[in-house]
């Protein structure tokens, strides 16, 4: 009678020991700590400062108004029934899109805090050509920027009317121009997915945790933003920007390029501009009406809440739509003002 040999256990297979977090961190410090002498020796470089200088005033220019933003967004989320704004919006698109344009009026957002506002629109059943119009109004044409503007450019009301119609303009034509070529597929499912109705005690629940999840969701893109814009004004010497500055056509292609690199707050881009001397009165109203519609951070913002298929198409777009507006706007409002 045979006997079966015994069966030899297989021992588990080893498991690959991952470096943690913490082991990360004491690397690091052993690194600084012998390295210190040349590492303080490299930040002290006075491109390095600048860049961190703007870094950190990109950041917290846009962060209370981004918190402001987060906080509409999960009231709409945790108090504001699926169906109402639907309802209180007029059923056509095509009018639809200057209402929310006009809205944005009554909302004094900077450009960062419409971004989750405009994405929970959608997600409440809120066409997107109207949750866009929204999107590039309400940082823009609120009673906080053009205050800010006559500040700066006093004696001047006509540049604030240029920047008010410039705006508008922008936010209409972009919201006619995705109601009629814009493909829901461009935005990524979970930015229209929509969350069950909560009720009673789980709204606040709901709020919190909205609020919560958009803020870290939209600061790392703010600080991906902030870092593109500390990064192109550290390398993009300002020498240049004096001299293109001489021509008109120039000028104008100049301001507009560098409302996207600068990355500014929409509340304070209007002093900005008035401080760059040199400039003609038309390219710094490029500079105040495209700088709110698209910038790097705006970039990041938007590539990460709607996705990249979404940000490469709905950038370049607004970024001639905006410098169009503003070269007509200025044109008709600002005549030959130098």
């Amino acid at each position: 009678m045979s006997t079966a040999a015994p069966e030899t256990a297989t021992p588990p297979p080893a498991r690959r020991r991952r470096v943690t977090s913490m082991e990360v961190l004491c690397a690091v410090l052993v690194v600084a700590m012998v390295g210190q002498s040349w590492i303080a020796s490299w930040l002290d470089a006075p491109a390095l400062r600048t860049g961190a200088t703007i870094f950190v005033a990109v950041c917290v220019q846009a962060l209370p108004f981004l918190v402001l933003g987060v906080l509409i967004s999960g009231a709409i989320a945790a108090f504001v029934p699926a169906g109402v704004l639907d309802r209180l919006l007029p059923k056509r698109e095509a009018v639809a899109v200057p209402v929310a344009g006009l809205a944005g009026v009554a909302l004094p957002t900077c450009e960062c805090a419409a971004v989750p506002v405009a994405r929970r629109l959608m997600r409440q059943g809120v066409p997107a050509s109207v949750a866009l119009a929204f999107l590039l109004a309400a940082p823009a044409v609120n009673p906080v920027v053009l205050i800010a503007t006559s500040v700066a450019f006093p004696g001047n009301p006509a540049m604030v009317v240029a920047r008010l119609v410039g705006s508008l303009a922008t936010a209409l034509v972009m919201g006619w121009l995705w109601a009629r070529f814009g493909k829901a597929g461009w935005i990524v499912e979970r930015a229209l997915a929509r969350a069950p109705e909560p009720t009673g005690r789980a709204r606040w629940r709901t709020f919190a945790e909205t609020a919560r999840a958009d803020l870290v969701d939209a600061a790392g893109f703010l600080v991906v933003g902030g870092l593109a814009a500390a990064v192109l004004n550290v390398v993009i010497p300002r020498s240049w920007v004096d001299a293109l500055g001489a021509q008109v056509v120039v000028g104008v292609l100049v301001m507009a390029v560098l409302a996207v690199v600068l990355a500014l707050c929409s509340e304070a881009d209007a002093f900005v501009a008035a401080s760059i001397s040199g400039m003609p009165l038309l390219a710094k109203l490029v500079f105040l009406v495209v700088g709110p519609a698209i910038d790097v951070k705006l970039f990041a913002l938007q590539a990460g809440t709607f996705g990249r298929a979404f940000a490469l198409r709905f950038a370049p777009a607004t970024f001639v739509v905006a410098t169009t507006c503003a070269v007509v706007s200025g044109l008709l409002l600002l005549g030959g003002t130098p």
